[in-house]
């Protein structure tokens, strides 16, 4: 298995990860001042036991503030008559000027960016790939000698200490083990 397939499958089981996230549920989002809950059937809305809203909606907007964060619950029933219900419970904060981001939006923008760097990179690697010739290569050899001379005689320079005349500084001795 080759690295492109392995990316391609990771950027696949990504989009498929938000967009699961993303599906129908009951659930609470806050946009602007407002926020609204979304029940999955269409359904009674109340608050502390109460009735809020008369006819049955699959979702209730309401205007934020101190009054309306609490408990609030959502029943419904089924095609087999079978009651169901959900319980939101709001508090958050809510402003005029919020900007709301959605999971969806992100996760779009997170797989094309993924996506975008994944072509780059393979444009980049095919480019700069080193290209082979036509013909066939030749193993390159360093140019032969003409016979001449045969390497020199090591240098006294480099022979071995005379014990007798090495100095007897701390570092100048070399300890030898085994």
């Amino acid at each position: 298995m080759n690295i492109h397939s392995m990316v391609l499958r990771a950027v696949i089981a990504m989009a498929l990860l938000l967009s699961v996230a993303g599906s129908e549920a009951p659930q609470v989002t806050f946009k602007g001042e407002n926020f609204t809950m979304t029940c999955p059937g269409e359904g009674t809305w109340y608050k502390s036991n109460a009735k809020v809203y008369k006819e049955p909606s699959p979702s209730l907007e309401l205007s934020y503030n101190s009054d309306s964060k609490g408990l609030y619950k959502c029943e419904y029933k089924d095609d087999e008559d079978k009651v169901h219900e959900y319980y939101f419970y709001v508090k958050g904060k809510a402003c005029a000027n919020c900007i709301e981001l959605e999971a969806s939006g992100l996760g779009l923008a997170v797989t094309v960016d993924m996506a975008g760097t994944i072509v780059l990179m393979m444009i980049i690697y095919k480019c700069t790939k080193k290209k082979s010739s036509a013909g066939s290569t030749h193993a390159s050899k360093a140019p032969a000698r003409a016979g001449g001379r045969a390497p020199p005689i090591p240098s006294p320079d480099y022979e071995a200490l005379n014990p007798n005349t090495r100095s007897e500084d701390p570092y100048s001795s070399v300890n030898r083990t085994g």
